[in-house]
């Protein structure tokens, strides 16, 4: 059986090291607005295992940010480290392999017009330390 990994736990801390001037987080809250810009790493359904070691969790990372370019730069940066900086990468718990842009970023809707999110959704492929 596959030992699944908290992928978001695997993430977040390493997102907040490269971008230290933005807020990593997995929920957002009602000080959004006064946390821009806020990098939001979320695993979503879907995904899957090979009932031995290797999982590929669906990532959802979403970029908040107070203009609509601030907020596409930035998640083209984001999706630099996803794709470049994290593939190959390991933790004292995880080996991070294979990682592949299932939607590239794009502006998403976002209810707040005082904020801009642009979105991607990420497919990784990893497994535990031996």
């Amino acid at each position: 059986m596959t030992a699944l990994l908290d992928v978001e736990g695997e993430l977040i801390p390493r997102g907040a090291a490269r971008f230290p001037d933005a807020v990593v987080r997995d929920e957002l809250d009602n000080n959004l607005a006064n946390e821009l810009p806020t990098i939001q790493i979320e695993q979503v359904p879907g995904g899957g295992d090979d009932g031995l070691r290797l999982s590929h969790p669906l990532i959802d990372v979403n970029v908040y940010a107070a203009t609509r370019a601030e907020a596409i730069a930035l998640a083209n940066e984001v999706h630099a480290w996803v794709t470049g900086e994290l593939r190959g990468s390991a933790t004292s718990t995880a080996v991070i392999g294979l990682v592949r842009a299932l939607a590239l970023p794009a502006p998403r809707p976002y209810e707040n017009p005082g904020l801009r999110r642009v979105g991607a959704t990420y497919q990784f492929f990893l497994h535990p330390v031996s």
